[in-house]
């Protein structure tokens, strides 16, 4: 096959991670993020860091749960994933960026759906025959911009 168009597949494969992310974690499938991390992967999002696919089960369906005040049991939020960009840095590792724009859609006293936004910094590798996410860190940059521990950006860190 044409390296172009291996690449041009490769970075589609890649990106249709961070979506089939936001469609399993929004619709409460949290069994299934083994799709779209590695075993070993470490995430650091406003919920803090998690380290393999486990933990990361454990720690998104927590916050699924926190959010899901009505109990309704689907879509307290909404990802809207953008402007994603993918470099690929060998023939099996990747790098890659994209913005999130979080919805609440759960019931809260401020009417704006507007979570948060934020951007997403992902190392990708190929195991197995497939695209896996194995390092992911979320910046919140609105309302308050922090880093993935949720802590205030330092002056070093604001950019």
């Amino acid at each position: 096959m044409n390296e172009e168009i291996k690449a041009l597949l490769d970075r589609e494969q890649i990106r249709n991670l961070r979506t089939l992310y936001a469609l399993h974690l929004d619709s409460n499938n949290i069994a299934a993020l083994d799709q779209v991390f590695s075993d070993d992967a470490v995430v650091e999002v406003t919920v803090g860091k998690m380290e393999g696919i486990d933990a990361i089960r454990a720690g998104l369906n927590e916050a699924f749960t926190l959010y899901d005040r009505d109990h309704q049991g689907s879509y307290p939020f909404l990802h809207a994933i953008t402007n994603h960009w993918i470099q690929l840095t060998g023939p099996d590792t990747a790098e890659g960026r994209c913005y999130l724009i979080d919805f609440e859609t759960a019931s809260k006293p401020d009417p704006n759906p507007l979570l948060l936004l934020g951007l997403y910094a992902d190392n990708y590798q190929r195991i197995d025959g497939q695209w896996r996410i194995t390092r992911s860190v979320l910046e919140v940059v609105w309302p308050q911009r922090s880093n993935a521990s949720g802590h205030p950006a330092s002056p070093s860190e604001k950019g």
